[in-house]
């Protein structure tokens, strides 16, 4: 990231909580010293958003910053909207109806706590974003405000390791308040708009669009304890987790029918690699004489005699010439079909 795109995340995330360790800044934004440093003096005296607690902690102060307001007459909007292609996971208690009458209210207040404190501490270590508490759901962003690669694979692992933390939570329900929670987790992966909405009283930074929607949609229809993903997520994750095929469902408010998986576990897969190799390797059209002076090569090699093959640009570029070491360590220059030692 660039650091002003950093100073964006900081600025988006101070407004959020209210006050934030610069430990935690430093870990969520991926920052050395210096640039942790600069961020504060960006933060605490050019932007005059924040002030420093202790040496430790960012307090956010930016409604009452000393910064000049835009003139009476020109009315000042939100902060720009990103658009972001972000996974967006929705977790829900199945029965939560029957659970809230089978408990007193205090009782039944310390239980949600203590589940939305588990699935926050499995978010936050995928390093997703918990959008919204909706009762006793979350919706949570894996892309915003910080970007991964792999978001939807960490949204999946999250999503699993979520249900784990809600049956080990159930071993000390079931002892102290007679109670078993069930989770049910849905997760689809598409293009939102992300902005602040609601009103100078009260702003969120949520994502607008069909893609929570969707994943809403798909919680509700998981059973009990279980991941389903949509079409859009599983293709992002294919080959590393073990999915069933729930086929197409037609959802509510969506014109197009929207294919689900049910995510029954990891494939032991780490990188592409591995999934191509699973699959079988696309085969070599054209290049019978590369293949088969690489057959030749590898014979070599079994025999005892190393061999080094460079795969470069074709004939006539001008780095088709490569230096090589050649038989009694002398230096020789030659074609990519050539170069051995």
């Amino acid at each position: 990231m660039t650091f002003e795109e950093i100073l964006d995340h900081a600025i988006a995330m101070l407004r959020r909580r209210r006050r934030v360790a610069y430990r935690t800044l430093k870990a969520q934004l991926d920052l050395d010293d210096d640039a942790l440093e600069a961020l504060k003096d960006e933060l605490l005296y050019a932007q005059r958003v924040a002030r420093d607690e202790d040496g430790r902690v960012l307090v956010w102060c930016g409604e009452a910053s000393s910064v000049p307001s835009a003139p009476a007459s020109i009315e000042s909007g939100p902060p720009d909207a990103e658009r972001r292609h972000l996974t967006v996971l929705f977790c829900d208690l199945a029965e939560s109806t029957n659970l809230a009458s089978q408990l007193d209210p205090e009782d039944l207040r310390e239980v949600i706590r203590a589940y939305q404190a588990g699935c926050a501490e499995v978010i936050q270590r995928f390093e997703g974003h918990v959008a919204q508490y909706l009762g006793d759901g979350l919706l949570v962003y894996f892309g915003y405000p910080q970007a991964h690669e792999d978001d939807a694979q960490r949204a999946i692992r999250a999503g699993r390791e979520i249900v784990e933390a809600v049956g080990t939570l159930n071993t000390r329900l079931e002892r102290e308040k007679r109670v078993r929670l069930a989770v049910r987790v849905g997760i689809h992966t598409g293009l939102v708009v992300v902005g602040e909405i609601g009103t100078s009283g009260r702003r969120e930074q949520l994502a607008l669009g069909e893609t929570p929607n969707i994943a809403a949609r798909l919680q509700g229809l998981a059973r009990s304890d279980t991941v389903i993903i949509s079409g859009a997520t599983w293709q992002l994750v294919q080959g590393y987790f073990v999915c069933h095929d729930l086929g197409t469902h037609l959802l509510k408010g969506v014109a197009t029918p929207v294919p689900l998986y049910q995510v029954l576990g990891e494939s032991g897969a780490r990188s592409r690699l591995d999934i191509v190799s699973a699959g079988g390797l696309t085969p070599l059209v054209g290049r019978e004489p590369e293949v088969t002076m690489l057959l030749e090569r590898w014979g070599q090699v079994k025999d005892g005699l190393g061999q080094v093959v460079v795969v470069g640009p074709r004939q006539g570029s001008p780095l088709w010439r490569t230096h090589w070491l050649g038989p009694m360590g002398r230096e020789s220059t030659g074609d990519w079909q050539s170069c051995i030692a």
